[in-house]
């Protein structure tokens, strides 16, 4: 699967920021690990770092699956969402987009949205026991046919989703209904967590291809070859275009869309709604998006995820700086 990752602001980018790693990103860490094969560039600050993480998560991912997904949300909204100051950044987009809910309403929201993006981080690093868990969750929606007739017909398929429910949901359940899902990763800074996080993702599914321009060769030729590749439209992109996403300027990229119309990809909307009770989702395949124009196809996109959130408020992750303004951007006015 193909998610662009690149917001420094994701809370598995930024929680252990200081010590130069994502520490959402580690689930249970063996003493092997220590003995990668990059070893030789390993500093000691390396090692260090990974071992803190690793003691800290080690007991956390001994939980049952369950209760690891339960236990995590509940730390991330009272314990590391309000101290790492994601509470204060939700809290401020709320304002801007909701400014209609009352404060006691948007305090609300504002825990549930960092319960939601714990119980996530949990469950995309819990690998097997996610896929496991998710394997009963089926497709569903009215552009799922023509998926299928893609599929069938060979034609590559481009899914879009967002930092909304949990994305590898759908991921999930292409893999386990045929599709050759791809994915594209960054390296990790750390060599000694490197190895573990590419393990880690893959036992969601592969092939994966490493960021790069050897990692991007492959990506196309994987969609060239009629495979699925799956992209979150939600993140701040510096050499996108000013679209609008809750009305407001959002730069987005339109590398899917551009994508899609050059090697004649069908561009679907997926999503994977978290139900009540916290544990199992319902997914919405929608119709296509239609060939025209990637600033278009990509405002469409936007459009649609707009939509799923003002359904589901707490589920979105209100702590990108998705509205940040782009640095020295021309933004050429519609007179």
């Amino acid at each position: 699967m193909l998610f662009w990752r690149d917001d420094p602001d994701l809370p598995y980018r930024v929680t252990l920021e200081k010590w130069g790693f994502p520490m959402a990103h580690v689930w249970a860490i063996t003493a092997d690990v220590m003995a990668s094969k990059n070893s030789k560039s390993v500093r000691f600050s390396d090692r260090l770092q990974f071992a803190l993480i690793r003691s800290i998560l080690g007991v956390l991912f001994a939980l049952p699956y369950r209760r690891r997904v339960r236990f995590l949300g509940w730390v991330m909204q009272h314990v590391i969402a309000p101290v790492a100051g994601y509470n204060r950044r939700s809290k401020e987009n709320l304002e801007m987009i909701a400014p209609e809910l009352s404060s006691e309403e948007r305090s609300r929201m504002v825990g549930r949205v960092a319960n939601n993006i714990g119980r996530t981080l949990a469950e995309l690093f819990s690998a097997q026991d996610f896929v496991d868990h998710v394997g009963g969750t089926e497709l569903s929606g009215p552009g799922l046919s023509q998926m299928q007739e893609a599929k069938a017909a060979g034609r590559p398929i481009i899914v879009i989703s967002g930092h909304f429910g949990n994305y590898d949901v759908v991921r999930s359940a292409l893999i386990r209904h045929g599709y050759h899902v791809g994915g594209l990763y960054r390296r990790m800074d750390n060599p000694l967590f490197h190895d573990f996080y590419v393990d880690r993702i893959s036992a969601i599914g592969t092939p994966l291809f490493q960021r790069g321009r050897q990692g991007l060769g492959q990506m196309v030729r994987h969609l060239k070859s009629g495979g699925t590749l799956a992209a979150l439209i939600d993140v701040r992109a510096g050499n996108g275009a000013p679209l609008t996403y809750f009305g407001k300027r959002a730069w987005t990229a339109l590398s899917m869309a551009e994508l899609a119309l050059k090697y004649d990809a069908l561009v679907v909307p997926c999503y994977a709604v978290r139900q009540p009770d916290g544990l199992t989702f319902k997914t919405s395949v929608e119709e296509p998006i239609p060939h025209t124009d990637p600033e278009t196809m990509t405002q469409a996109l936007n459009d649609s995820l707009e939509a799923q959130v003002r359904e589901n408020m707490e589920q979105w992750f209100w702590i990108h700086r998705r509205w940040k303004d782009v640095p020295n951007a021309v933004v050429q006015e519609e007179a």
